[in-house]
Order: structure tokens, then sequence, then C-alpha cells
């Protein structure tokens, strides 16, 4: 019908200039038109070109108030005469007409509260809300000025119109006659064959036009799993590692004790990081069972006085801090335990650790940061290493994953001295963006342990999530990781990118 009317009407005119004010002449619904109009242009009988028009509709509340009247107006006619006591007016009114009513009320001097009583300080009032309400209900022009009030008071709300105006296409013809890509016993029986386009057949019954055929169309997409854009690099930096000889570090502990998690790496217990704020503690289980006792006698004495050069923290150090159980906020609490573990094999061989996996932390998220994501850890242990050491690793680490702009900027780390930023240009954000943190661990970390004192760690951390971002021209972690997740961005990411330097 909607095809029809379309057709028709070209047939006489040059163009139909408003699909929406088309559709209400010929009573047909907007809807249907539209998509009459999609089809006929996609196969050429029409040329439709898009008309776009913001206009201002009525919120859920304006709808009410542009029917009952504003709030202030309510408010105000429920004031008697003589007056009424604000406990009495708020009965009478529903509690959100009284919460909005009143400063609104008040704001335009209406009414005023003395002692006991709230009276009228004027004898009537226009319902100007009200009014401008039906006119934007009713289509009418109303002064920006009190677009602007009705706005801010969230009332109405901006609404996008798409229509369209339609002019005759290359294949036009008055009547659009139905496509078959079969010809079929029941069009042969009622004689529909002779109308078929595809089966157009002279009077001697051989065809002569046969079907256009449309060989750029795409098939229907193939359904199957697809690999998330986090699992290719994540592979990617796994094969790096291993590339350069690491060992992976076992990740399967989410939830960690204080101690491994923040003691063993010489943070002091009044650090910030400790709070709730910045950690998830447990409840159940809220302790841990057991510690290595003669290492935690270590740990306690070089947190209180210091020891192998240090001077330490100088405070009372407390065990049932440390038996407190989290979730863990980086898995450099692996690399503790890893460490430590080490340090009890005799006699000491050099070791390069990494790990990929999930930590958690109480952060507020945003577009770079989410409370929930996955650090990359790395580390070298070895005799005689230097920073000099790191930032060679550091730059042959990034550059195999594509990232060669590199800086670095001094930082402090409660276990690592000297310590650094790592940063990497962003294409997409057009400047330099943190990718991780790293530095040396310290002595009053690695001496308790049991290492050899001529033995360096060099080690960094980073986010799985950034170097994704950066790779894949992501600009919001939220669209990579969580319930806001682009189903279609793990559809059509590139199985592998190619051309990185």
């Amino acid at each position: 019908m909607a095809e029809d009317a379309v057709l028709g009407f070209l047939e006489k005119n040059e163009e139909i200039l408003d699909s929406g004010k088309f559709s209400e002449e010929k009573g047909i619904s907007h809807d249907e038109m539209v998509n009459a109009i999609k089809s006929l242009n996609g196969f050429g009988f029409v040329i439709a070109q898009d008309i776009k028009r913001e206009r201002w509709v009525l919120t859920e509340e304006g709808k009410i108030y542009a029917t009952a009247g504003s709030p202030e107006v309510q408010l105000f006619l429920a004031i008697t005469p003589e007056g009424i006591t604000q406990e009495e007016l708020q009965k009478k009114l529903d509690p959100a007409i009284f919460k909005v009513g009143w400063p609104q009320a008040m704001k335009n001097k209406w009414v005023e509260k003395g002692k006991s009583n709230v009276s009228r300080k004027v004898q009537n009032v226009d319902d100007t809300v009200k009014d401008l309400l039906m006119q934007i209900q009713n289509g009418e022009a109303v002064d920006p000025k009190d677009i602007d009030g009705l706005k801010r008071r969230k009332l109405i709300a901006q609404q996008s119109w798409k229509g369209y105006s339609v002019r005759k296409g290359p294949k036009y013809a008055p009547k659009r006659i139905k496509e078959a890509t079969d010809l079929t016993r029941e069009n042969l029986h009622s004689g529909d064959w002779k109308n078929l386009k595809e089966y157009n057949f002279s009077a001697k019954g051989q065809p002569v036009e046969g079907k256009e055929y449309n060989f750029s169309a795409k098939g229907q997409p193939v359904e199957g799993g697809h690999l998330h854009p986090l699992l290719k690099v994540r592979r990617q930096v796994q094969m790096i590692f291993l590339q350069m000889g690491f060992e992976e570090m076992p990740t399967n502990n989410y939830v960690e004790s204080s101690f491994w998690n923040f003691d063993a790496l010489f943070q002091p217990q009044q650090h910030p990081a400790r709070d709730s704020h910045d950690t998830f503690f447990l409840k159940e289980p809220s302790t841990t069972r057991e510690l290595p006792e003669d290492y935690v006698e270590l740990v306690k004495k070089v947190h209180e006085s210091g020891g192998y050069g240090s001077r330490g923290y100088g405070y009372d150090w407390k065990r049932d801090e440390a038996n407190k159980n989290l979730l863990r906020t980086h898995t450099t609490a692996v690399s503790s335990r890893m460490l430590y573990k080490l340090a009890q094999n005799k006699p000491f061989a050099p070791k390069k650790y990494y790990s990929i996996d999930r930590v958690f932390r109480n952060e507020a998220v945003d577009r770079t940061h989410l409370a929930e994501f996955h650090q990359i850890e790395g580390l070298v242990c070895d005799r005689g290493l230097s920073l000099g050491d790191l930032i060679g690793v550091l730059h042959d680490f990034f550059a195999r994953l594509g990232m060669s702009k590199l800086r670095f900027k001094p930082a402090y780390n409660p276990y690592t001295e000297p310590s650094m930023e790592i940063f990497s240009y962003h294409e997409g954000f057009k400047k330099w963006v943190e990718v991780g943190n790293s530095g040396m661990f310290r002595p009053e970390m690695l001496l308790p342990m049991g290492l050899p004192e001529d033995v360096r760690v060099i080690a960094w951390g980073l986010s799985l999530e950034r170097p994704t971002m950066i790779l894949y021209g992501i600009d919001n972690i939220r669209e990579l990781f969580g319930h806001k997740v682009d189903l279609g961005l793990i559809k059509k990411n590139p199985i592998c990118r190619l051309g990185l330097n």
C-alpha cells in the first residue's frame, strides 16, 4: 500500500518533499512509509534523501503537569485564602508535588511562611509552565529562554525525527512488479507467470529477460566463536615472554593475605593502599591460616627497626593486620611468593618470571580505570642487574608488542628503588598514556627472603587493557571489558594486525 502510494504520486509529481507529511495525507504510518521508501530506494525505483529534524517533546513528568498543572500552581491553589499550616498543606498534596512546588512558589514570591501558617502573597497566578507545555505539545513555537527553563526542570527532552524526500530513480516504474526467485507450480496454474519480471516470456514462450543478480552481495554472517581482543593481546604478550625466556608464575589465588600482598613487599601497614577505599577485604574467611613464621619475624623486624642498610619505618608492626585476607591488588603478591620460594633453593639460580591475570582495586570507574582488570607482571632475578638492564628489557618487550614510542618518568613505589612509570604514545588520544610501572626491588624486600646480597631483581607491571586499547584504537576501557562491551567489536576485530614496527 505504501509503495503504491509513493510510486503513484511520483507518476504525476516531481518529488515527495517530506515523507512525514506525505504519510499523514495518505493515512499510512510513517514507519511503514519509511520501510517502503528504503525498499524502493534499494532497488533503484526512487532516490531518497535524508531529512532530519530536532523537536522538543514532553517528558513523562511534563505530560502530567500539562494535564494537572504545574506543582507550584497546585501548591498555590491548595492554600486556602485564610492560610494553612505547612503540615496540613503537605497532607493535601502528593509528596513529589510539594517537594517541587514549594521552592518554585517561594521563588516566584507567590506564598509566604509565617510563624504558624502558610499564606498567599498574591490573589491569582497564571500557570505559565502548563501553558508552555501545552504549546510544545501542540507543536507551537516557544521562546528559547522558556525552553531552557523547562529543560533545566527536565519537563521536556529533545527528540530527533528522521524522514526522507523522494524523487524518481533510474528504474522508476508506476507500479512495482513483484520479483520472484523461482517460477513455481502455483504461478503456472494461476497465470501469474505472465507478470513476473524475472520470467518475462515472449509470445512464443521463450524467456527474453533473466533475473538480475547482485554478485557483490554478502552472504549470511557465519555464527561461531570469536576471540576477544584482550585474549589476543594476552596470547601475544605470553608468546613474547616465552620468546624472551620467561617462565609463567602460578596465579590461581585471587584471594591473598595482606602479608604477601603488602608486608613482604616492604609496604608499611599504615599505607593508604591498605584502606578499604582502595582494597577489597574479605569478610569470610577474614584472615589467613598460616604463614612462614621465620620469614614473618624477619619482615616484622625490617618494618619496625630496619636492617640491610635501612632504618625501617619505625612503627609497631601488627600481625593481625598482616593476616587479613583481600582480593589481590596486584600480581606482585605472586612475585613475592615466587622470590621467597626461589631464595630457599640452594645454590641460587637466576630466573625470569612472568604472569598475566586478574587483580582488583576499589577504584572509581572512568574511561581509563576499572575496579577489576588484568595485570601483566614480569621480573628478572640475577646477579649484578642495573637500571640500564631494566630500561633495555622494557624497550625490547614493548617493541615486540608494537609500541616503540616509550618514555620513562621517575616514580615512587614502597618496594622498588629506583622506580619508573612507563608511558606510550596513544595515536587515538594523541597524547602520552601511562601503560605501566617498573623498578628494582628494594634490599629490604629481597634480603629477608634469603637471596644473596649481590642478587638484584628488575620488575615491571602493566594492565592488559591499556596496551589493547592502544593497539586496537579504543579510547574507553568500558567498551573493551565489562557489561558495556560492544559485541560487534568482538566479531569484527581483525584476526591479526600487520605493519607493526
